[in-house]
């Protein structure tokens, strides 16, 4: 016959043991919760992946025509270094500079990240005169243009500088404003936005000194 003492000997350890059960199903539980949660949080799409899923052509080609169109600014301002006789044109050319070589950059890494072409130098250039050239993007100087610019030094050089510089960004505003029309990348028609803004100012500061000249 069980004893008294063994009952409650008994009776006690299966309150134990119950309670360690419970006490190892919430743990198991809460486990259980942490894992799902984590399991179940959307992940962020890359950077990449929202890039190439947010455009269109007109993007493409805003950017593919806009990176020879900066370089040849570049080329331009760059010249005024050396052969400009007048502060103001060589200050005008600086920030040219300062402002296109990093669009350049980024107008380049949307190419790349939608898996097009990165255009490596400008377009094959006509021989005519102004805005006359091969890649029929507007205000590119033709190969004369250049080689006279390159050849010309002070005042006229920087008579020669404004008048192209001015038709080189009324093509630029023209290309940026068919991207704000028709493009679909925010970045792009942001970008399109600020170009048409410094150069229009730009294009108006040029025609003042022009005047002084």
């Amino acid at each position: 016959m069980t004893s008294p003492r063994s009952l409650v000997r008994r009776a006690a350890l299966g309150v134990t043991a119950v309670t360690a059960a419970l006490v190892l199903a919430a743990c198991g539980s809460d486990g259980g919760s942490s894992d799902t949660g984590s399991g179940t949080q959307p992940s962020a799409p890359t950077g990449a992946e929202d890039t190439a899923g947010a455009h269109n052509d007109q993007d493409v080609d805003f950017a593919q025509g806009m990176i020879p169109h900066h370089q040849q600014a570049l080329q331009m301002a760059r010249m005024a270094r050396s052969q400009a006789s007048s502060a103001e044109v060589e200050d005008l050319a600086s920030r040219i500079e300062k402002a296109q070589d990093p669009e350049i950059r980024t107008m380049s890494g949307w190419l790349e990240a939608w898996g097009e072409d990165v255009p490596s130098g400008m377009p094959g250039m006509g021989h005519g005169g102004h805005g006359d050239d091969s890649s029929g993007m507007p205000g590119m100087m033709g190969t004369e243009d250049m080689a006279q610019l390159m050849e010309a030094s002070g005042h006229d050089f920087d008579t020669m500088f404004l008048t192209m510089m001015i038709e080189h960004h009324e093509g630029a505003v023209e290309m940026a404003t068919t991207e704000k029309d028709e493009g679909q990348y925010g970045p792009a028609k942001k970008l399109a936005d600020d170009i048409i803004t410094a150069q229009t100012a730009e294009i108006e500061e040029m025609n003042k000194l022009l005047g002084k000249s």
